[in-house]
């Protein structure tokens, strides 16, 4: 039986301000290695609430976040950062490059943080630029490429540092249908070659069939439904 990458237990998340406002509660997930997940569900039902929690941006109020059995939250803020920064990809709907920096830069930037040597983390930037068709903008700054550039950019920047999962949240909402498309394609081959797990928060009924996995996040739970409910109400 494989053994999760991620396990999420009775997680329960509540703001308390400005009024009391209970976003999870007893949710349960189990992720694999190199599953790809859609979640799915109406606005402000918790779903980057979700996201933020898997990436270990946001502590839950209750319940464990394990990563490979070992609980994460129990790490001093220093090591969790170091292990966010080498464990988990993120990719957001705005692509959030830094404008002063080529691509090349941007992609690299992780992994200068993490420490890494810059001829090392420089090799795994150019590669990961080919990767995604950027080979030849590495030196473009941010304002001199398109909406999808910038989004593939930010994709290569996201698996610098080798994750075992990747957390999109809306990653082609921001482009149109056949950026987005793209996009889409390239984030599934990554994961296909790469063997990293993937969730993604979408809107995009049409991108989320075709995950391994469809979750709809209601009433602060999770629960799994077929492709072809995604066209029928909460």
């Amino acid at each position: 039986m494989t053994t999760p990458l991620v396990e999420l237990q009775n997680i329960g998340k509540r703001f308390p301000e400005p009024r009391p406002l209970e976003i999870l509660q007893g949710l349960d997930l189990v992720i694999l290695p190199g599953e790809t997940i859609a979640v799915v569900g109406s606005s402000g039902s918790g779903k980057t609430t979700l996201l933020h929690i898997l990436g270990t941006l946001d502590r839950p109020t209750s319940g464990l976040v394990l990563y490979q059995g070992e609980k994460v939250f129990s790490q001093s803020p220093e090591r969790l950062a170091a292990f966010r920064n080498r464990s988990i990809g993120f990719v957001f709907q705005f692509h959030h490059l830094l404008p002063e920096f080529s691509a090349l830069e941007n992609v690299m930037l992780p992994g200068l943080i993490a420490g890494l040597t810059p001829s090392e983390i420089n090799r795994r930037a150019v590669s990961l630029l080919a990767d995604v068709g950027l080979e030849a903008r590495s030196e473009h700054r941010v304002g001199e490429l398109s909406g999808g550039e910038q989004q593939r950019v930010a994709i290569a920047r996201a698996l610098i540092m080798e994750p075992a999962l990747l957390l999109a949240d809306e990653p082609t909402g921001n482009l149109d249908p056949r950026t987005g498309e793209t996009v889409f394609e390239l984030i599934c081959q990554l994961n296909a070659s790469r063997g990293l797990a993937m969730v993604m928060v979408t809107h995009n009924y049409q991108l989320a069939a075709r995950m391994n996995r469809v979750l709809r996040l209601e009433n602060g739970r999770l629960r799994e439904i077929s492709a072809d409910q995604l066209t029928m109400p909460s």
